[in-house]
């Protein structure tokens, strides 16, 4: 089949989009190709007329694009979801991340902290707000750029301490996890999915959706550093 599948999608689901990708190009032979960007740039890109098969997007973001009309009436659906996780420099002490005093002795301590545009960014700083830190913090948030991995700032020294998607950190080399937020700090995002008004080939859209929402994609979601949506168990 030569018709390849185009797909929109933000950062966080770049490696796993890919596998997924690959994955359903060798066994039903759909191939299918994403494109990723800050989900800002991308939901952008969707309300100037951008054209693709496929969104992939928080679910704020893609809840909102639907009730515009810009997806398909009905084909919008939940998929995954992944925690926030705080990030060291590889070689850097790795703070303990137990309780919520532990997350305020590390935040505390930290010289410059990192991190994202978007849903989760935003998270972090109401939780940082909620910790009474704000001033304290003051002057040492570094919001990385949309699209640009948060734990890059890490490497590049301009931070000591960073917060993004699980998926977004986990393969980045120079870079030790330290864990996820503790207790009621937990942040989450669950990544939606569905089909553009602009799909040239809806029906095989909805087809890779599927595919995406199968065991298969919750296994390959899992491996990524994210879990099915339908999933109680922590990620």
């Amino acid at each position: 089949m030569n018709t390849v599948i185009s797909g929109l999608s933000s950062m966080a689901t770049r490696p796993l989009l890919a596998e997924l990708s690959e994955r359903i190009r060798l066994v039903h032979g759909l191939p299918v190709r994403f494109e990723a960007a800050g989900g800002v740039d991308i939901a952008r890109r969707v309300r100037e007329g951008a054209e693709a098969d496929l969104l992939v997007l928080a679910d704020g973001a893609l809840s909102a694009l639907e009730e515009e009309g810009h997806l398909l009436a009905g084909t919008a659906r939940p998929l995954w979801i992944s925690q926030v996780v705080a990030a060291v420099p590889a070689g850097s002490p790795v703070p303990v991340l137990d309780s919520d005093s532990d997350l305020r002795a590390a935040l505390r301590s930290a010289e410059k902290v990192a991190y994202s545009t978007g849903p989760s960014g935003t998270a972090l700083l109401d939780l940082i707000g909620r910790l009474g830190l704000a001033d304290v913090l003051a002057g040492r948030l570094v919001q990385a750029p949309p699209g640009v991995p948060v734990g890059s700032l890490l490497t590049c020294g301009q931070a000591d301490l960073a917060f993004q998607q699980h998926s977004e950190l986990m393969d980045l080399p120079g870079v030790t996890i330290a864990g996820p937020l503790p207790g009621h700090t937990a942040i989450t995002s669950t990544f939606s999915a569905g089909v553009l008004a602009s799909a040239a080939r809806p029906g095989l859209a909805l087809r890779v959706l599927d595919f995406f929402g199968s065991g298969t994609g919750a296994e390959i979601a899992r491996a990524r550093g994210m879990r099915a949506s339908g999933d109680s168990d922590g990620a």
